[in-house]
């Protein structure tokens, strides 16, 4: 006899923690329990280590910040009444030499009723888990009553032998929830979304998937939540970078007839819980009946377009880098060019324009058209705008070191003067009231060295650190279409880039054109090609072989960069580490 079907209302918190707040996360997961009682929900997930954020890095490493997590994750226990609450935590054993295990806890009836312990640890890219974590050995499905959930976490989905087969062959689980800490990069949501719609149809289960949100560091978190049903079939989406109670009644019973489920065979002995089975059991009372509450429709959610999404990842990164470290006010150096322009309205976006001032720092060099372009831009985005003319400054300069360095024609060491005048003004006034100052560097800049230390690399975060050129100008053009208005000024994004600091100065001077340059860097730094296969593709040989060069020798100073949003697959710093100290440079023959 078919089993009846039963409906379960699972709640989905895609919320914002900060690192190291405990007390505030736990804040934040109380309101989010609240509210999922409120709609009628039985169940309730938090993201991967929500409970002390992630990554929380070498944090771990503090005995007593584990301590601290693990008496704030029993005190939120009181608050699992009426209610199911599965949420990550550090959980740390008091065994000799006392491992780690990144951990799924689920409370319920007021206590710490079960913990997963996430399988599946990531070691690649920005992830470091295995410095800080020891792998679980066994899949895990809580029996409320009659109603079998696998809990998973993160990665245990990414891989094609997880223990989601396991949880739905052996353990009968009709539900996989999975919670997550996926970093965003260009098209990630849809990527990972299809992968969850893989994983609910080979495994003929519902499936619950929720992410992280927010900015920590380089890393956003976008949320893009799913709910899948075993179809395949996205029942609930939740929003892009926005905080969002996902509430979703899913009916069990609902498998598909006569479907397969990919089952993975597991290690032999070391899976083996005491049972002798393979994976770990917990039987727990029913589910609390929950509200009958009718849900108010919700609206729609469509994944964003590819300019929108990585804007979006912008404004999240910057406004959360700025609040979570608390500065009041950031400060940028408007120059009129493309970039300070793009940062300026990235600013406005996060913060407000109150919380956004631009500084026009003219010299001998600054043309009149550059400089109308940075008031006319303060003005479209409503900022206050600081005139601080250099040229007396760098005059002052060149005479003090005229008996060493004899005035000549301007070269790179007079170009680098202007911009650490610049950088000098910023960080007085960055001083002076404590404004955070934005860096307005470009990932194509960045990439060869086009950029001066303790000039226009000075500052506390780089907005546009990971974003190559051409994208630069694509998203200019995408936010004035959006605004329905010329934001950014046309001819700010119809002028030659320019660095101005010498007379007629063009980039491509020293650069070839940037769509050929972010070609190169796309290739070289977040695909890894070889320059044989660079050039391959149709590139220049000797021009593929000069960018390169410049890459490589150019680490020490990207290593001296500040931190930025991390949007493409690659960025540079934790997501690409390489030795500024090394002597391997490419062949044409790799």
């Amino acid at each position: 006899m078919a089993k009846r079907s039963r409906k379960v209302r699972i709640a989905l918190a895609q919320v914002n923690p900060t690192v190291g707040d405990l007390a505030g996360n736990a804040s934040l997961a109380r309101k989010a329990i609240l509210e999922a009682k409120k709609a009628g929900a039985r169940i309730i997930a938090f993201p991967e280590l929500f409970l002390c954020g992630y990554p929380a890095e070498d944090l771990l490493l503090k005995p007593g910040f584990l301590d601290e997590c693990e008496k704030e994750l029993e005190k939120l226990a009181a608050h699992a009444r009426a209610i199911a609450v599965i949420i990550g935590a550090p959980e740390a054993s008091h065994a000799p030499g006392r491992p780690l295990h990144n951990t799924a806890s689920i409370l319920y009836r007021g206590k710490i009723a079960g913990r997963y312990r996430k399988i599946n640890l990531p070691n690649y890219g920005v992830f470091d888990e295995k410095r800080y974590f020891t792998a679980g050995k066994l899949p895990l499905v809580i029996n409320f009553g009659d109603i079998p959930i696998g809990i998973s976490i993160c990665e245990d989905l990414w891989v094609d032998d997880g223990p989601t087969g396991i949880q739905s062959s052996v353990g009968g689980a009709e539900i996989i929830i999975n919670i997550s800490a996926s970093p965003y990069h260009r098209r990630k949501g849809r990527d990972r979304e299809n992968l969850m719609r893989r994983r609910a149809r080979e495994n003929n289960t519902w499936l619950c998937y929720l992410n992280l949100l927010g900015g920590q560091d380089e890393l956003v978190f976008d949320g893009s939540s799913v709910v899948i049903d075993p179809s395949g079939k996205t029942a609930v989406r939740g929003a892009p970078f926005r905080e969002d109670l996902i509430i979703a009644d899913i009916m069990l019973g609902s498998r598909i007839p006569g479907k397969g489920i990919k089952s993975p065979v597991p290690e032999p002995s070391k899976r083996r819980a005491p049972s002798g089975g393979f994976i770990e059991t917990i039987d727990l009372p029913d589910l609390p009946a929950g509200k009958d509450i009718r849900l108010p429709a919700r609206k729609r959610i469509d994944h964003l377009g590819p300019n929108e999404e990585i804007y979006e990842a912008l404004v999240m990164g910057t406004r959360d880098y700025v609040d979570k470290n608390g500065f009041e006010r950031v400060i940028i150096g408007l120059s009129g060019g493309i970039d300070s322009a793009l940062t300026a309205a990235v600013a406005v976006d996060a913060l407000g324009p109150d919380r956004v001032s631009g500084v026009t720092m003219p010299s001998g060099y600054t043309s009149s058209s550059t400089l109308k372009d940075a008031y006319r831009l303060a003005e479209n985005l409503g900022i206050r705008i600081l005139e601080l003319p250099v040229g007396s400054l760098y005059d002052a300069y060149r005479d003090l070191l005229a008996d060493i360095i004899p005035k000549g024609p301007v070269g790179i060491t007079e170009e680098n003067l202007q911009a650490r005048v610049r950088g000098n003004l910023l960080m007085a006034l960055s001083n002076r009231f404590g404004h955070l100052v934005l860096t307005t560097g470009n990932k194509s800049e960045i990439a060869v060295g086009y950029c001066t230390l303790y000039g226009d690399m000075a500052g506390g975060f780089g907005v546009l650190k990971d974003v190559p050129k051409t994208l630069v100008f694509s998203l200019s053009r995408y936010l004035n279409r959006r605004a329905g208005r010329a934001v950014i000024p046309s001819s700010t994004i119809r002028r030659k880039p320019s660095a101005e600091l010498r007379p007629g100065q063009l980039d491509e001077d020293s650069l070839p054109p940037y769509p050929v340059l972010d070609k190169i860097i796309e290739m070289y730094v977040e695909k890894d090609m070889s320059l044989s296969s660079i050039v391959a593709k149709g590139l220049d040989k000797g021009l593929v072989e000069k960018m390169i060069r410049l890459i490589d020798r150019n680490e020490y100073k990207r290593r001296q960069a500040p931190p930025g949003v991390k949007i493409t697959p690659k960025a540079f710093g934790r997501d690409r580490r390489l030795p500024i100290t090394s002597r391997y440079r490419q062949s044409g023959k790799t």
